[in-house]
């Protein structure tokens, strides 16, 4: 611990600040980062396992540098979806909307355990995993207002982002999980060691393509982790309503699955491990269910209390909350300071804001940009029937 004293004003010295005066004196209290732990073993909750003889650890070591990294991955997320619900109620976001507040736990862990190289595809419910694979806040705003400064150009909107080895954003129900097994094949034929993680909902989890694509992957072993974000609730109704079995992660029957704990950061993180793991070695596919929870409605025309009480919500909130709990294990086991993610909330809640005000201002796509990107690396061509008096090119 270093002392300062200061006559004079008050010296600050980040990232921890103790003041305490007399006489007109200042004496600031100032820790290195010495003074920090720099990792920490953490107990994390047990799987469930389907047609496995172990599964993921239950210990999970945790850097400093890496429960920064999440908290800062977990609360850009959830400030960039309340913004998006603000804009929605103020009518500049329009048409489907749906929100990923409260599953941040699940895009951030995932990510830590897969490489870049890695593939991933998702359903509707996208905006976090287009962030984690790399595009920024004011991009995904921008395209949610349906600016020419969007990732899509203004032209997905909500449910259509993409990104390199990111391949969205699906709007039909559970068709992205077909396709997922499709890029798994691609890496299996090109034997670059790669894994598609492949994403959808509990209310996707009872469509008949589901159950075709974990048939093709098991007979041909593909490297795909199928992953169910098990949020509790479809839309408008709970699991219980619409699964007569709602043990996803044993969906596979001949696939071995695991449950996890999706509000734990660290837990999907090495759930995650283990399930790559397990692809790269050729044992084919393996089915993962996160539990976790959505705290706003299935989109933003459902208000989300129709079926569920606020009171659920909020308990949820109060005992489970997945940016809570990291930064409760941080403190608690001195690997940061309160000042630090004060000043992590600043800047977050900076770049959102001026995220929103890009994408409120850039101009939206111009008309004749309309039918530009139908194909690929084609001559432009005549589109016809998108207008009776204006016929527009597509430009590749």
């Amino acid at each position: 611990m270093k002392l300062s004293i200061i006559m004079s004003g008050v010296f600050l010295i980040n990232p921890c600040l103790c003041v305490f005066g007399h006489q007109g004196a200042r004496v600031v209290v100032s820790r290195s980062f010495a003074d920090f732990t720099p990792q920490a073993s953490f107990d994390i909750k047990k799987c469930d396992v389907h047609r496995l003889e172990e599964g993921p650890p239950l210990k999970a070591e945790l850097t400093r540098e890496q429960g920064l990294q999440y908290y800062r991955i977990m609360q850009t997320v959830r400030r960039m979806e309340l913004k998006a619900d603000q804009l929605y109620k103020q009518k500049i976001i329009r048409g489907f909307c749906h929100l990923y507040d409260g599953q941040e736990a699940c895009a951030a862990g995932i990510e830590a355990a897969i490489n870049p190289s890695d593939h991933l595809i998702t359903a509707y419910r996208a905006h976090g995993y287009t962030y984690t694979r790399g595009v920024s806040v004011k991009e995904i705003l921008a395209e949610l207002t349906g600016r020419k400064g969007g990732v899509a150009k203004g032209k997905g909107g909500s449910m259509h982002m993409y990104a390199p080895r990111f391949y969205g954003g699906n709007g039909i129900v559970g068709a992205q999980v077909p396709l997922g097994a499709g890029i798994a094949l691609a890496c299996q034929y090109q034997g670059n060691d790669q894994v598609c993680v492949t994403l959808y909902g509990d209310g996707a989890a009872n469509q008949g393509q589901l159950f075709e694509s974990f048939n093709m992957a098991a007979l041909w072993k593909l490297p795909c982790i199928f992953i169910c974000e098990n949020n509790q609730y479809g839309m408008g109704t709970s699991m219980e309503r619409a699964s007569a079995s709602t043990d996803y992660y044993k969906r596979g029957d001949f696939v071995p699955g695991i449950r996890v704990d999706g509000m734990d950061v660290l837990c999907v993180r090495e759930a995650t491990k283990f399930a790559a793991d397990h692809c790269r070695s050729g044992k084919g596919p393996i089915i993962m269910e996160l539990q976790t929870y959505r705290y706003h409605g299935h989109s933003m025309s459902d208000p989300g209390v129709s079926y569920r009480t606020r009171e659920e919500i909020q308990e949820v909130r109060s005992k489970s909350d997945p940016i809570s709990m990291l930064k409760e294990r941080m403190l608690s086991n001195n690997m940061a300071s309160i000042e630090e993610f004060k000043e992590i909330d600043v800047a977050i809640r900076k770049e959102v804001e001026d995220a929103a005000q890009f994408a409120t201002s850039d101009p939206e796509p111009p008309l004749e940009e309309l039918c530009n990107h139908i194909f690929h690396n084609n001559p432009p061509l005549e589109v016809r029937g998108t207008n009776p008096w204006v016929t527009l090119k597509s430009v590749s």
